[in-house]
């Protein structure tokens, strides 16, 4: 994946919604409500064309997800080749990404930590070493984490300082650090953090 380099608050101001869930942008987002830059006097954006609000609209969640946008395009393909609603496919495609199920069950403290878990080689995926962050899981998969001191001690810290719930459609026993997919998420178990259907809109053009 093409790793970001840009500082997450810069893109949180720029964007004025706190798409990665840690409160410390939200705190950011209260002290500097304005753009980056503006404290220092800069001029003022000009209004935004309804295509710049497309596209903050995509960037919300490409980077909320931390996906590279050729990744982010190819879920949007596959999202829109299957049967219902394409916002609604894509939402969901991408909240069941191994990456983000470790992040939702509080084994990571952010998805790009939950990334380096899966790489490194720290996951164990029904009963398997699983090393691809993009992997799409299913109802009954079980996500475990590799019985190494190093491991054991960084989620167990994690999940024990994680003030986030577990989804309804995800389960966690803490003490053996066992997650599983309990059922397919629904769109309304996810949170909203942009309009995608306007990022439909956008790539459909």
């Amino acid at each position: 994946m093409a790793r970001n380099t840009k500082a997450k608050g810069k893109i949180v101001r720029r964007l004025g919604v706190n798409i990665y869930g840690n409160s410390k942008y939200d705190k950011l987002l209260k002290k500097k409500p304005q753009g980056p830059g503006k404290e220092r006097g800069g001029r003022a954006k000009s209004k935004i064309s309804d295509f710049g609000k497309q596209q903050n609209e995509k960037q919300k969640i490409r980077f909320a997800y931390g996906m590279s946008e050729k990744q982010f395009y190819n879920s949007f393909l596959k999202a829109k080749a299957l049967p219902g609603l394409t916002g609604d496919n894509m939402m969901i495609m991408l909240e069941r990404r191994l990456d983000n199920v470790i992040y939702r069950l509080g084994m990571a403290t952010t998805r790009s930590q939950a990334r380096q878990l899966v790489s490194h080689g720290h996951v164990v995926f029904n009963g398997r070493k699983l090393n691809i962050p993009s992997a799409i899981v299913r109802e009954g998969d079980i996500i475990e984490i590799k019985k190494a001191d190093t491991s054991v001690k960084m989620v167990r810290e994690n999940i024990s300082k994680s003030g986030r719930p577990v989804p309804a459609w995800l389960s966690l026993e803490a003490d053996s650090l066992k997650g599983k997919v309990e059922r397919i998420p629904f769109r309304t178990d996810i949170d909203t953090i942009a309009n995608e259907q306007v990022v439909v809109e956008f790539y459909s053009k």
